[in-house]
């Protein structure tokens, strides 16, 4: 059975960090569950082979365990948690980060009506679903190439197409479909995300930032919501904090002037959203944060 197969060739392959020869494909090997922490999706497909995951986005809520995957198309912030991993029996997945400029191609390559039509409005950034056979074969002959680096350069990027077209043809096609039309609402939204998070600290009108990704003022606001869970100012707010807990793990005896830094300008509001958002004040979780290093907990199992 692939997923029998998948799990063998994870746990064989699995290293300290998560990248593997081939690049753009990451494994990830994880022995005990963590408290919910924040992270970065990425543009990733991920899949289960073992063990299960819990992330968290806005108020959204996706779970995913053996057999399953998701696939994030746009870099968001969101909080992530092992709901089951053991010594005995290692949380085991497999990630291939996605590139817009081939899910392009490869719609351009599609004769008409070889991809289900895409429905009206953004679809959400994440995304959960039963994996196919096709696809875990072809995850699993792509993996196969760790033993073999004479085949490795010649026959990895055929394989990582077939799992892009797997992607684009599966039940949450749309998703990924949007990464490669350049004037969809995704690509609007996502132009909009990653300027919040370049300029983070840095406060801004919705609707400059509307006129900026190309879209009036309301149907920004309404699809900028439907892909991220989150408003424009949330999503900000999500950005501030994260990189906040980042500059104190390095900084936690100037909790006021890391505040400045991502934008806060008032101590007592940085403190209080802080500790709303990581259930512990800015200098006690600085504290925790020297005495526990944590595993990487993206999108990944």
């Amino acid at each position: 059975m692939p997923l029998e197969e998948l799990r063998t060739l994870l746990a064989r392959h699995a290293g300290p960090g998560w990248t593997t020869a081939i690049d753009g494909v990451l494994i990830s090997k994880v022995d005990r569950p963590d408290p919910p922490a924040p992270s970065m999706t990425g543009m990733v497909l991920a899949v289960i082979a073992q063990g299960a995951k819990r992330l968290a986005l806005g108020d959204r809520v996706y779970a995913y365990g053996p057999g399953q995957f998701l696939v994030a198309s746009v870099d968001l912030p969101v909080t992530g948690q092992f709901t089951q991993a053991a010594p005995e029996q290692p949380a085991l997945g497999f990630g291939l980060t996605l590139d817009p400029s081939a899910v392009a191609e490869l719609l351009l390559q599609a004769g008409p009506g070889d991809t289900p039509r895409t429905g009206a409005g953004a679809p959400s950034a994440i995304a959960v679903s039963d994996a196919p056979p096709a696809l875990l074969d072809a995850v699993v002959r792509l993996l196969r190439l760790l033993d073999e680096p004479r085949d490795r350069a010649v026959l990895a990027p055929l394989i990582k197409r077939e799992i892009l077209w797997r992607l684009i043809t599966s039940e949450q096609g749309a998703t990924v479909r949007q990464l490669g039309l350049a004037d969809s609402s995704l690509s609007h939204v996502s132009r909009a995300v990653r300027w919040i998070r370049e300029n983070y600290a840095q406060p801004f009108r919705v609707e400059d930032v509307a006129r900026m990704s190309g879209m009036s003022a309301s149907a920004f606001y309404r699809n900028f919501q439907a892909v991220t869970a989150m408003s424009p100012i949330q999503f900000q707010k999500q950005i501030r904090l994260q990189e906040a807990r980042l500059l104190l793990a390095t900084h936690p005896g100037d909790v006021t002037g890391v505040g400045q830094r991502v934008g806060y300008d008032n101590p007592s509001q940085f403190s209080r959203e802080y500790r709303r958002q990581f259930g512990a004040p800015p200098s006690r979780d600085a504290a925790r944060l020297r005495e526990a290093v944590r595993a990487p907990v993206g999108v990944l199992p």
